[in-house]
């Protein structure tokens, strides 16, 4: 098959199929004689897949090593390919949407005062950008790749994660899923908690920022839905869940980050979605004994539980909480209002 032909097969241009070429991402047979390219049905295949990475956004670098792996037949590091890729691109459409939440409101403003003041622009445009800023330096400080293949033995043993059970299984009974919804487990891990609401039947996702936590994850439970993604930027798109639990995660974020990551909940929840965090928490009343787990790093910023349930008070969620030992809580929101 010549350059035409599979060009006329494809529906794309003789000259990208050269480009490829150029790339190094196929390498088609050529004529001693006139030195045309003769292209076999496994160059077809190849440039198929080229077409469709490409379509997803994928670099050229990263299309040779997931063309690499598939040739080698390593399917899982071509679906870690894939992951960050949407990853990737989830991202930036939370930057797109809020871009075009931000040129909504200077609209809106424009046509209730017939002007655009400065400093008003100003601020929404600095609220835009910070958001911005936020998402692009999230970062794992904590290398919880390495920490994967040990987590469940470290949560087991009781020594780093007193009370860790009765935490989710507490977390389980507050959210009292019925059959038919739908939840989001936040860094899940290796699982745990969202393997608890699949043994009652209900249908969960889960994300997580480290590809070998979720690994382990799905090896345990094949039946969950997982996908690479953060707080910060949730992999999903609005009003998808029924209720959002999450277990000694939250505590890793800032201040800051905190405020987003509830932003973030709340996008993904549908009217009336629920929310259940299950973490090292500070400002409550002190009950049991003294809770100290061990950490992958000092990065631990400990919720504030007034200024949480503040927060959750001003976006129309009445909360409430538990406090399991003098650091470990349990706190669970219902919305009030219609969101």
């Amino acid at each position: 098959m010549q350059i035409k032909e599979i060009a006329a097969k494809l529906n794309i241009s003789p000259r990208a199929i050269r480009f490829y070429e150029e790339k190094g991402l196929i390498r088609p047979a050529k004529s001693a004689d006139n030195q045309y390219r003769s292209f076999t049905e496994a160059d077809v295949w190849k440039l198929q897949c080229i077409i469709a990475l490409r379509e997803v956004g994928m670099r050229i670098e990263d299309i040779r090593m997931a063309l690499i792996e598939v040739e080698a037949g390593n399917q899982s590091e071509l679906l870690a390919l894939l992951e960050i890729q949407r990853s990737v691109m989830f991202s930036q459409w939370l930057e797109l949407k809020q871009m075009v939440e931000t040129t909504d409101e200077m609209i809106s403003m424009l046509k209730q005062k017939q002007s655009l003041p400065l400093a008003d622009v100003y601020t929404l445009a600095e609220g835009s950008r910070r958001l911005r800023e936020l998402r692009s330096s999230w970062h794992d400080h904590w290398n919880f790749d390495k920490l994967a293949p040990l987590h469940d033995e470290r949560v087991a043993g009781g020594a780093d994660y007193p009370n860790y059970d009765e935490a989710l299984d507490q977390t389980v009974r507050w959210v009292a899923p019925a059959p038919g919804e739908y939840g989001l487990d936040i860094g899940t891990g290796t699982g745990n908690l969202a393997g608890r609401f699949l043994a009652h039947g209900i249908r969960m996702a889960a994300t997580d920022q480290s590809r070998e936590m979720l690994n382990h994850c799905r090896r345990k439970y094949p039946g969950l839905e997982t996908k690479l993604g953060n707080f910060l930027s949730l992999p999903f798109t609005d009003r998808q869940f029924h209720f959002i639990v999450s277990s000694y995660a939250f505590h890793h974020l800032t201040d800051e980050e905190k405020k987003l990551a509830l932003a973030e909940m709340k996008r993904v929840l549908k009217p009336h979605g629920r929310i259940c965090i299950a973490d090292l928490m500070q400002g409550g009343l002190p009950t049991g004994s003294p809770h100290t787990p061990a950490s992958p790093a000092d990065e631990r910023h400990f919720a504030d539980i007034p200024r949480l349930i503040g927060w959750f008070e001003a976006s129309g969620y009445l909360a409430t909480y538990k406090m399991l030992d003098e650091q470990l809580c349990i706190m669970y929101a219902v919305p009030i209002m219609r969101q």
